[in-house]
């Protein structure tokens, strides 16, 4: 991002924002009621309503969003509506599978997500691929919050950069282990209900003082019009075909976050979860639909048009600058807009974290090296490993920023998706289908995986539109379906669906 170096008092407003997160964890751990797995990664599954929403709703929206979102618009215009389509889309899903799913976790005290996985099929080696490949696919969304988290830093003080990114990453990191290993799933709920407050104040700051600036939508619409037409022009073929391949990809990859599925299994009751998901329907219209907006105001404002679309991931940077210099005011509302992204990548990291933890913990350790260890030691073996984790990310972010070719953000979460809706016919055709047979979710993955690493090279296929994963998914299910129903072994039942 741009450059906005701020004063001695504005960086101790933000200090004093993430030392209350700190605070936050102590009470947390103040508030556990036992040493266990449940408690430390689910909170005893006691989540309410408020707090369910706005923990989904900042796990759902990083810094991402308002960085990737805007200089998206700004390059392509009009036709990145498709966003809002797309994370409506993850909703439609949870309903698919959701409900059912936080039924049974109640009843067999679920923890990670491959805990269904091993419930329903009994076959160790799916669910240790498929505890491998979430755990692959959100390390990589770690290691791209914890790069914005340096990179959000270095742009915030005028120090030399590459020690300001370096400070950046280890103290954000630092204050986050903190609190998440004081207070667990408890202690990011909460902060996360902070983070996605000031989430939701943020974006509404950043629409206000854009259109205040910049002028009106139809101001904006009637200057693209006329010098970049293709900005406001109905989609073409390729455009609707991708606009659809990511509804697909997003849908179901986003639905398949395993924060997002622990996230179901904390719910309260199946009351707080059908409205917490009900009102999750309406939230990209406060984040996505804001973030298109601002990137066609800035497409279309005078003070912009030297930024070309290779450095439109510097749009909200400026935009905020020039906003920033207006008044002291707006110089302090560009501050909590600041702190709001902060919030943004603090909330999605620390979530993917306590998730990666839980499933090295449950799932690999406990499950394959040690059935015998308590819950005491499953719990200091679950924070010790957050440590690690986070060191080794940290270190790898450090290293790959030194780069001479530094990779982008984007490219460190190309595959998630990708990866995520291969899972997909293991948790939400699992939860339906009684006829599918143990093994075919393994080797549906497996092909699916497969599929989409070699297709990988081709991004989105360039003639096509389509995302690898769509392909992936394709094979995933061709193989799910003709092994169940080949006359060989018989099918294992959906235990306690009746």
């Amino acid at each position: 991002m741009s450059d906005i170096p701020l004063g001695p008092a504005e960086l101790g407003f933000i200090a004093v924002y993430l030392l209350s997160l700190i605070g936050i964890g102590y009470c947390g751990m103040r508030a556990r009621t036992e040493n266990s797995l449940k408690d430390f990664y689910l909170a005893g599954s006691g989540v309410g309503f408020l707090v369910l929403v706005l923990t989904l709703y900042a796990t759902q929206y990083s810094g991402n969003t308002l960085f990737a979102f805007t200089g998206k618009t700004f390059r392509i215009g009009y036709a990145w509506l498709m966003s809002v389509h797309f994370m409506m889309a993850i909703i439609v899903v949870y309903l698919v599978f959701a409900p059912r799913l936080h039924r049974l976790a109640k009843r067999e005290s679920f923890i990670t997500p491959a805990d269904f996985l091993e419930h329903r099929f009994s076959h160790r080696p799916y669910t240790v691929l498929a505890s491998i490949t979430m755990v692959v696919a959100i390390g990589n969304y770690l290691l791209a919050q914890l790069t914005a988290m340096g990179l959000l830093l270095q742009g915030m003080t005028t120090f030399d950069p590459r020690t300001a990114f370096v400070a950046g990453v280890i103290l954000l990191a630092v204050i986050m282990l903190v609190y998440e290993t004081l207070g667990g799933f408890r202690a990011v709920a909460w902060t996360d209900m902070i983070q996605g407050g000031i989430l939701m104040v943020g974006f509404a700051i950043l629409l206000f003082v854009v259109l205040d600036h910049f002028g009106g939508l139809a101001k904006s619409f009637e200057t693209l019009k006329e010098a970049r037409p293709e900005k406001v022009a109905a989609p073409d073929a390729l455009t609707i075909r991708r606009w659809f391949s990511y509804i697909v990809v997003v849908g179901i990859g986003g639905a398949l976050y395993p924060q997002a599925i622990q996230r179901i299994y904390a719910a309260r009751s199946g009351k707080v979860l059908r409205n917490g998901v009900a009102t999750m329907a309406f939230l990209p219209l406060t984040a996505s639909l804001i973030a298109v907006l601002v990137g066609v105001t800035a497409a279309a404002s005078p003070e912009l048009a030297t930024l070309t679309d290779a450095d439109s991931d510097r749009v909200f940077g400026e935009v905020c600058r020039i906003v920033m210099d207006e008044s002291p005011f707006h110089r302090w509302l560009v501050v909590v807009l600041l702190a709001a992204v902060l919030a943004a990548l603090m909330s999605t990291a620390d979530s993917v974290l306590l998730s990666v933890s839980s499933m090295l913990t449950k799932d690999i350790y406990h499950r394959q090296i040690n059935p015998a260890a308590s819950e005491a030691r499953l719990t200091l073996i679950g924070k010790s490993l957050s440590w690690v984790v986070v060191t080794i990310m940290a270190a790898i972010a450090i290293y790959l920023n030194s780069l001479e070719n530094k990779p982008t953000l984007v490219k460190l979460m190309d595959m998630k998706f990708d990866m995520l809706m291969q899972l997909g016919p293991g948790f939400i055709l699992g939860m339906h289908w009684r006829g599918m047979k143990p093994s075919a979710p393994f080797w549906g993955l497996l092909s699916g995986l497969v599929l989409v690493f070699a297709l990988y090279p081709f991004g989105t296929l360039t003639n096509w539109g389509i995302h690898a994963g769509i392909f992936g998914l394709a094979l995933n299910l061709v193989v799910v379906g003709a092994i169940s129903k080949l006359p060989l072994g018989q099918a294992l039942p959906p235990k306690g669906f009746a």
